[in-house]
């Protein structure tokens, strides 16, 4: 990666060249619509009269999404269940040209998330999901083996069902092979995610792991301390309406939010580490895909529920 990269020189056809194999959870997220016209007499709460249902494909299948919209092009490993739900979930991804790599669990329920919306408000949100068999991710640690020599760039979206029990030894193949590996990680335990290029994690979750800091000096000294110790590359800390700062080995960088009204952060550190790995595959280093990574975020959290952003939105 030793050319220099700027926004002018990030063409479509750098990008449609670009390949990312993105890892992880998957669901399927359901949004029903609907009127409030009256609350309801058996309880204190609103009866929605359903108008119009929608489906989107969910957690690391919006992650490759993301890839896709913006021109590259995408592979998704994952683990679900033989039920409606995943069927559903793979019909939406094969539909986006995405290279759907599905493994089958029939005692696992995949992940669902039904959302009820009235009045253009999130009334109530229903999880259904259980945990897959430890047999079945390590049938797809294979699958990972075939796929990776044939990407530019590997992302692991771990949302904490299960997906990525193996993921240190994914890693470490990923690396013996000279692959960047971005991470946005969940729960309290980073260590297996060691050797990672990067790791995505937002305010809360940091704190999960380093603690409270009472100044950016002691943000930046902790940061910086987790980057070394998990040999980690760099790490991205998403701040909302604070922007993004990446501590890496020359320091930190530091990217403003761009101003604008927050309409729905559903899914935007999943565009942000989207666009973070597509550049990336395309060539650029972290450094110069930051300020592009927060556009995009930024452009997300005015739309609703789970979107994504165009290369023409992006480089607008």
């Amino acid at each position: 990666m030793t050319k220099q990269w700027n926004a002018m020189n990030i063409s479509k056809e750098s990008l449609s060249r670009a390949c990312v194999l993105v890892v992880g959870d998957v669901m399927l997220d359901r949004y029903w619509y609907g009127e409030v016209d009256r609350i309801s007499p058996e309880a204190p709460v609103p009866i929605v009269r359903i108008t119009r249902e929608e489906e989107r494909s969910g957690g690391a299948a919006n992650v490759a999404y993301n890839v896709v919209t913006l021109g590259a092009r995408s592979s998704l490993l994952t683990v679900v269940g033989n039920d409606e739900a995943s069927h559903k979930l793979e019909s939406l991804v094969l539909g986006t040209g995405i290279s759907a790599h599905f493994g089958r669990d029939p005692d696992l329920k995949t992940t669902v998330k039904l959302r009820v919306i009235g009045r253009q408000q999130q009334l109530l949100r229903l999880d259904f999901e259980n945990t897959p068999k430890s047999e079945v991710l390590a049938s797809q640690s294979a699958v990972f083996a075939n796929l990776l020599p044939d990407h530019h760039a590997v992302l692991f979206s771990d949302y904490g069902k299960g997906g990525l029990a193996h993921v240190a030894d994914m890693i470490a193949r990923a690396r013996s092979a000279g692959k960047p590996i971005l991470i946005d990680p969940k729960g309290s335990d980073y260590s297996r995610y060691r050797n990672a290029s990067v790791i995505t994690p937002n305010r809360a979750e940091l704190r999960h792991v380093i603690g409270a800091w009472l100044d950016e000096s002691e943000l930046q000294t902790k940061c910086q301390n987790l980057r070394q110790q998990l040999g980690l590359d760099a790490v991205l800390l998403t701040r909302s309406e604070e922007g993004m700062t990446l501590f890496d080995a020359d320091g930190q960088l530091h990217v403003n939010a761009q101003a604008r009204e927050v309409f729905d952060v559903t899914g935007a550190g999943d565009t942000v580490i989207a666009t973070m790995a597509t550049l990336v595959a395309a060539g650029a280093s972290l450094r110069h895909a930051l300020p592009l990574a927060n556009r995009a975020g930024g452009l997300v959290v005015g739309k609703f529920g789970t979107a994504s952003v165009s290369y023409e939105e992006l480089f607008a």
